[in-house]
């Protein structure tokens, strides 16, 4: 037996090749060797274009993304202004330094809108104002032009010259300025509308008679309110000549009367805090007006605001008008004798059965 050195002793420094022989390797080598020698499989790509739906889709994504970045940036950016403000206090700092700080601090990036339009999705277009189409033919062709002063009283309670005179005297509180988006109501149609609410009717009706909205018709109400009570009850609710008032009602059988009073209750809605004590004796909600007229039914003292559970003589007793004929200053100290005693001047009221005022001030009527 012969000594082979090739077959005993194996060259390692030979390095071996994946080398396909037949009949050595299984078919799975194979085909790996095959795979091998040919490279990786190419990855397959989608030739399919995405849909609208898709687009929107990623769109609005980036746009909760960006919007997500803004928001942290922003709260980490909000110790900074607060740093500057106190700067600002102390005045610690230059002016240059300052301006860089809030530059910087107030940077929040482009909004969602620009990304939009950026990426070609949203074009950028010209703001629109809308309305609803309403009509106001009513006032401005039928009661402007037709209603004579008959129908005038009935539907507003003064005439049309009387009417005109109250908005010439607001005219400088309640006029407003147009705008690009609409005019302004007119003096002349905001009173109108808060005459028509003095009868029984809605926000909505009225809305619909001037072509405004109800929201429209409750400003209007609550503004030309506010107006009349800051500049005409002073002008208009006042005492006037009291011997005219005097001689007024000694004509119809009352000698030396200065004027009527009495209360009424104004119905409102249930309020939120101390319901009951709004609750009248006929079982309603309302507030208190206590007036006092002249001889010819015209206001010349009120007030209002007592919730309705209050007895008239207790407002009475609290209000401006007692103070003041106790101090003897709202009357002429003008007295007649009835018999032997000196009489006053006296208000008239209906009969009572609770305490009412001294005698010498007021005379019940029945």
């Amino acid at each position: 037996m012969f000594w082979d050195p090739d077959k005993s002793i194996p060259d390692r420094s030979r390095k071996s090749t994946p080398v396909l022989q037949l009949g050595e390797r299984s078919t799975r080598h194979r085909r790996g060797s095959l795979r091998a020698a040919s490279g990786p499989a190419p990855r397959r790509h989608s030739t399919g274009i995405m849909e609208p739906a898709q687009i929107t889709a990623a769109i609005m994504s980036t746009m909760n993304t960006t919007r997500i970045v803004l928001e942290y940036m922003q709260s980490q950016d909000m110790p900074k202004q607060n740093q500057v403000r106190r700067r600002l206090q102390r005045s610690d700092e230059s002016d240059e330094e300052i301006d860089m700080d809030i530059d910087l601090s107030l940077s929040t990036g482009p909004s969602n809108v620009q990304i939009m339009v950026l990426l070609g999705q949203v074009h950028a277009v010209e703001r629109q104002f809308w309305a609803r189409e309403t009509s106001t033919d009513w006032w401005d062709r039928i009661v402007l032009q037709v209603w004579d002063d008959s129908q005038w009283l009935r539907n507003f309670c003064m005439r049309k010259g009387t009417f005109m005179e109250l908005c010439d005297l607001l005219s400088l509180a309640l006029k407003r300025q147009n705008t690009r988006m609409r005019a302004a109501l007119t003096v002349e149609k905001r009173v109108a509308i808060a005459l028509c609410l003095g009868t029984p009717d809605s926000y909505r009706s009225v809305g619909n008679q001037f072509g405004v909205g109800k929201f429209t018709v409750g400003a209007a109400v609550i503004q030309v309110a506010n107006v009349i009570k800051d500049q005409l009850i002073s002008m208009v609710v006042t005492l006037g000549n009291v011997q005219v008032i005097v001689d007024g009602f000694a004509a119809v059988g009352f000698p030396n009367c200065g004027g009527a009073i009495d209360g009424t209750h104004i119905p409102i809605l249930s309020p939120e805090h101390q319901a009951t004590e709004y609750i009248n004796r006929k079982v309603y909600f309302s507030i208190l007006l206590q007036a006092l007229v002249d001889h010819k039914g015209c206001f010349t003292n009120i007030n209002v605001g007592w919730p309705g559970k209050v007895h008239d003589a207790r407002v009475f007793r609290n209000s401006g008008l007692f103070q003041k004929l106790e101090e003897g200053t709202f009357f002429l100290d003008q007295k007649i004798t009835v018999g032997d005693v000196e009489m006053p001047i006296v208000l008239l009221d209906e009969p009572s059965s609770s305490p009412t005022p001294p005698d010498s001030l007021y005379f019940p009527v029945s």
